[in-house]
This record gives structure tokens, sequence and C-alpha cells, in this order.
């Protein structure tokens, strides 16, 4: 009897089924060889390849990719633009003969001064402005020039004008010392309006100012050149925000932490009744625009200089705009001096572009305005009183429209002509 798997003529042979087992292994690790070799193929492609944009412009605000050399389309969410306009007055004061104007028997009431223009201002999704002057209460008692005390309701007045933000930091903000800073600030708080660049506990000095307009987050700074002389109180020195580059970088990169789409330094600086700006205020403006800043709002000389529009260009090579206006004059002031009556309420449409989150400042456009000295102070929009003249409004004399029509001419020679 032969035993499995044993022949006398050739010898040991191995069994039929441990020959096909030996084959289905080899066959089986060919394959996996194969499929390794597959995936390293594929990813040594996907390593190598890169994302190409197809269209940057789809409906529905999406965008789609290609995949290397797969070609396979994916499609992408493209964030929206956001578009907000911007309205700035320049620096707001209160002679002794703008309160005694707007005395009432009920007390004070400054609303009629802003009639003509109001619209202008509400109308804006932001209004900024420079307070030149405090609310230290009527027991201190109220004030003109050198050291300025405004009745209070100047506050709600301005709000109810459409003004949303303010700077509150300049050469008169220590007039009526810490205490006149505290009650400006209570009396913009209980007014609803927002204000920066002075500050009552290091608390808040420490904090960016943010506030949301339509959806889009802007932090604003403001520094002041000095106080007049007034020393800041020891201790306090967080209360009144200097111009000092080192400190403003670092409020810069605290406020670029925040992670805004748009920054605004408002600056007081500058020589007054002068009618250009000096090397001091263009370096620091190439300083602001270098650490971050869009767009520098300066007050100070109390009379208008020039403005401009800049592409500021990044170490990475990266552009924006970017935008200065030296000086806004007096928005509203019982001044006499050349110049110190004409103003502008200046336009801004800023967008962020949703494709590369960077800022374009759409357009710059301005109203020229005057501060009207007759039985009342009133703020005119020069060119519309011009305008309702000669279309038969004697609301106003042929001496005040050809003085309209003088510094009117002005304003525009200064400002020069819309920017798109």
């Amino acid at each position: 009897m032969k035993r499995q798997g044993y022949s006398g003529k050739h010898g040991y042979i191995k069994p039929k089924k441990k020959r096909l087992r030996v084959e289905r292994i080899l066959l089986l690790l060919i394959i996996l060889y194969i499929i390794i070799m597959g995936i390293i193929g594929i990813v040594r492609k996907i390593k190598n390849s890169n994302f190409s944009i197809i269209s940057e412009t789809i409906e529905n605000n999406k965008s789609y990719f290609e995949y290397g050399s797969l070609s396979e389309k994916y499609e992408i969410e493209k964030l929206p633009d956001k578009t907000i306009s911007i309205s700035v007055i320049g620096d707001i004061m209160c002679h002794n003969t703008q309160y005694i104007d707007a005395r009432t028997n009920e007390g004070y009431d400054f609303s009629y001064v802003f009639e003509d223009i109001k619209d202008e201002i509400e109308s804006s999704d932001l209004a900024i402005g420079n307070l030149e002057t405090t609310f230290a209460g009527s027991k201190v008692g109220y004030s003109s020039y050198p050291t300025f005390n405004t009745p209070e309701h100047l506050a709600i007045d301005l709000k109810e004008m459409g003004i949303d933000l303010l700077s509150t930091v300049n050469n008169h903000c220590l007039d009526k010392g810490y205490t006149g800073i505290v009650g400006t600030i209570n009396e913009l708080d209980n007014a609803g309006i927002v204000h920066t660049g002075t500050y009552a506990s290091k608390e808040e000095a420490d904090k960016i100012t943010l506030i949301d307009v339509n959806g889009m987050k802007v932090a604003v700074v403001a520094y002041t050149y000095g106080t007049n002389g007034i020393p800041i109180p020891n201790g306090k020195g967080y209360c009144v925000n200097l111009i000092d580059r080192e400190k403003i970088a670092n409020d810069l990169e605290k406020a670029k932490n925040e992670k805004p789409d748009l920054i605004i330094a408002i600056m007081h600086w500058g020589t007054e009744y002068q009618k250009s700006p000096n090397s001091e205020q263009e370096s620091l403006a190439n300083f602001l625009f270098e650490n971050g800043v869009d767009i520098i709002l300066g007050g100070h000389p109390h009379v208008l200089q020039k403005m401009e529009k800049k592409e500021i260009t990044y170490e990475n090579g990266k552009k924006k705009d970017g935008f200065v206006i030296y000086s806004l004059g007096n928005f509203v002031s019982g001044q006499y001096q050349a110049g110190t009556r004409q103003s502008i309420i200046l336009k801004l449409k800023v967008t962020k572009k949703g494709s590369d989150g960077m800022i374009s400042i759409d357009s710059v456009d301005y109203t020229p305005i005057y501060t009207f000295k007759g039985n009342h102070y009133r703020i005119l929009d020069m060119q519309s009183t011009i305008e309702n003249y000669e279309n038969g409004d004697t609301t106003y004399g042929s001496g005040t429209i050809s003085t309209l029509r003088t510094e009117l001419e002005q304003v525009k020679n200064r400002m020069g002509e819309k920017i798109e």
C-alpha cells in the first residue's frame, strides 16, 4: 500500500494541496505590492500638485478650485464684501459766545446750530468727531478759552445730530483736571456716544475701543501732542493718550490682536492756523500706516489741511488703501481768524473685500460748511445756501453769500476734487 505523497520512481513529492496554498500566498503578496505602490504614486502626485483657482466670480458668492491633475472641482463659499459709509467732522469747540447764544429758560439747547447739516451726518453708518472741550459740570462754572467747560446738553445735541464716536483727547482735555476728564466721560456715556483717548481708569485705558458698524469691526485709537502745559496727575498717567511712538506701536499691536476689519487713528497734532501739514505730521502718518492704520483723521490747527489717499505696501508685498486728512479744521467754534469758520463734512465709503480681507477706500467726498454768526450761530452747507439764494431765498443777504462764495472757493482749492 502506497503512502500519500510518495512514489517509488520519483522519490518524495509535496502534496497538491500544499502547493496550491503557497501559490495563493505568492499571488496575494504580489497584489498587495501593487496596491502599496499605487498608493505611494497617488500620494506623490497629491504632494506635488497645487490648487488652482478656476473662477473668482461665480454666482451665489461661490468659487471653484481644481485639485491637481485629478481635475475634480470642489465648491467653496466666498465671503461677501462689507461696505460702510463714514462721516467725519472737525474740532467741536464751545466759546462763551456759543453757550450764551444757546441759553434758554430751561437751560441750554445747541440743536438749532446743526439743523442745516444734520442729515449729512446722521445718514452715515458711522459719524466721528473731536470734542475739544470738557463737561466738568455747572458747579465748576462754564468757561471759555483758555480753559473750556461747556454745558452738558451739548453731548445730547451731538448725539441727536448723529454723532456715534468722539475723540476726547486734545490739548484742552485737562482744562478742568482729572475730574473734568471723568465728568466728560460720564456725560458722553449718558448720551450714548462712544469715546476714546481719555480714560477714568487704567482698566479702560488698557482696552482698545471697538465698535461694530453694520457687521464691520472697527478699532479706533486717538492721541494728542500735549495738554497746554497742564501736567497729567501723578499716578494717573493712563488718563491721557499722548503721542509716543512706542505706545502707539504697542496699542496698534493690541488692536490687531482683536482682528478688526478697519483701524482708525484720530490725531491731535500740527501747528495752529497753518494751512499745510508739517514734517512731523507727515512722518507720523507714515508710521501709523506702517503699523496697520487704515484711516488717519487729524485735528488741532483749526484750519483745513490737505487730504491724501495712498497705496500702502507691506513687507510681504500685499497692498492696501490708506487715507489721511491732516486737519479737518473747526466743525463749530466762536473763533474768527481767517479760515477758522470754514470746514468740511468728510464722507468716506469703505469696503472690506470678501475675497482677500483687504480694505479698499472706494470714494472720498466732502460737503463744505461754514459757521455763520448772525442773530444766532448756525452751520451752513455753503453750496446749498448759495444755490438757494440764487433761486430766490432771501434768508441770507448778498454780503453773506459773497463771503460764502469766497470761502467755498478756498475750501475747494485746499481739498481738491472728490477721490474715487
